[in-house]
């Protein structure tokens, strides 16, 4: 739902800015959503799962697979992303 959020957003903003001549709009709210999708992505790497994980999102029920992929409790030892971070 984040993405898909995210993405109907984006492309509303960007509609909205051509309309009025104001392209920025749709730049800014990317930037501002930029560190919660990077911040998705680490939480993916956490549980041992690449971040091309996210793309399930677009899917609307095949998404929930993502909500639990991010619920639950990371790897407690050392993955392909690196350290756990609980362990520091």
């Amino acid at each position: 739902m984040f993405t898909l959020f995210n993405l109907g957003i984006a492309i509303a903003l960007g509609i909205i800015g051509g309309l009025i001549g104001f392209s920025l709009l749709s730049t800014l709210y990317s930037l501002a959503v930029l560190v919660p999708s990077v911040a998705v992505g680490v939480r993916l790497h956490d549980t041992g799962r690449s971040g091309w994980f996210m793309l399930l999102a677009l899917i609307p029920v095949i998404g929930l697979v993502l909500i639990y992929f991010l619920a639950i409790e990371g790897e407690k030892s050392e993955n392909a992303f690196g350290p756990d971070p609980k362990a520091a």
